[in-house]
Formats: C-alpha cells, sequence, structure tokens
C-alpha cells in the first residue's frame, strides 16, 4: 500500500487507470479504498463489486461514478462480457462465443485493450459517447474471449487483425 501511495503521490497524472484485481489474501481493504478514490478509469469484476459494494455491476458502476468521482467504470462480467459507464452514458457488450482453453490473462488483456482502444479515441473518458464505450467494450470483449482459445496468458494476446476479423 505504501509504496503504491508513494508513487501515486509523486506523479501528476491526467488518468489513473486501476485495474483493482483484488486476490485472496493479496489486498487489503485500505489499498482497496485507495485505488478506488485514486482512479479516473476504473476495470473491476463483477463478483469485486459484489464484494466490495453488494450490488449489481450496475449498481456498482453509478457507486464508483457518483460516490468516488470515476470518469469511466468497466466491469467485466466473465464469459457474459462487461459493463461500461460514464456520465454520457453505459453499454452493455456479451463476450464472443468461443470454445476456451485457458482464462489465465483474460481480464488483463480485457483491460489492456480498452484503454488501446480509449486512447483510439484520443478522448477524456468523461466524455466519451455511449456509441464510443460501445466500440470500446465490443473490442476488448473480443480480445479478451479471443484470448481464451489458446493456453497461456501472454502467449494468448490475439493479434490486431484477429480481432478485427471477429469484429467485422
Amino acid at each position: 500500500k505504501a509504496s503504491l501511495e508513494k508513487l501515486c503521490k509523486a506523479c501528476t497524472f491526467k488518468e489513473m487507470i486501476c485495474d483493482i484485481n483484488m486476490r485472496k489474501n493479496c489486498y487489503c481493504k485500505e489499498s482497496a479504498q485507495f485505488c478506488l478514490e485514486s482512479a479516473t478509469v476504473l476495470k473491476i469484476s463483477d463478483e469485486e463489486v459484489e464484494f466490495l459494494f453488494g450490488c449489481t455491476p450496475e449498481e456498482g458502476a453509478d457507486k464508483l461514478l457518483n460516490e468516488f468521482g470515476v470518469s469511466l467504470a468497466m466491469v467485466t462480467l466473465g464469459p457474459n462480457g462487461a459493463y461500461l459507464k460514464n456520465k454520457n452514458g453505459s453499454t452493455y457488450v456479451k463476450c464472443p462465443k468461443v470454445d476456451p482453453i485457458d482464462t489465465t490473462g483474460a481480464g488483463d488483456i480485457f483491460g489492456g485493450s480498452a484503454v488501446w482502444k480509449i486512447l483510439q479515441h484520443g478522448k477524456a473518458p468523461e466524455i466519451l459517447t455511449a456509441e464510443e464505450l460501445k466500440d470500446i467494450v465490443s473490442f476488448a470483449c473480443t480480445a479478451a474471449g479471443l484470448s481464451t482459445t489458446k493456453a497461456g496468458g501472454i502467449s494468448s494476446v490475439p493479434e490486431l487483425d484477429e480481432i478485427n476479423r471477429r469484429l467485422t
């Protein structure tokens, strides 16, 4: 926790993107609270929303925006897709149908793909439109879904062409 706080206080970031990524025995409530309060873009799973807030993914996204000041909430729903919300709108996208082999790294691939797509739009997360949110979450869900069809974490990251072919 101390290292994370020191890093965040020493640097000036326009956006603070955080994947809370809670793992049993690897976090403390204070660290989770610090991440929630510091992030402008937050990726969180439906299980983490349930654990932290005891509510639905949609209610959790509202809480993140309204109570913690997050600009963009990205709630992953495992094989069921993801829900994105900012002050301009929200969208839910299902993951593509795949035959999964290994889910290692799928959440990280979702997060990285979503951030890449946000950067491609060239806009601050809080001013993205609902249509742009849908583009971002569709891309990220497709990348994450395709990654589960291969073994491994980094070795399962799909190529951009593969993602784009699946999207069309």
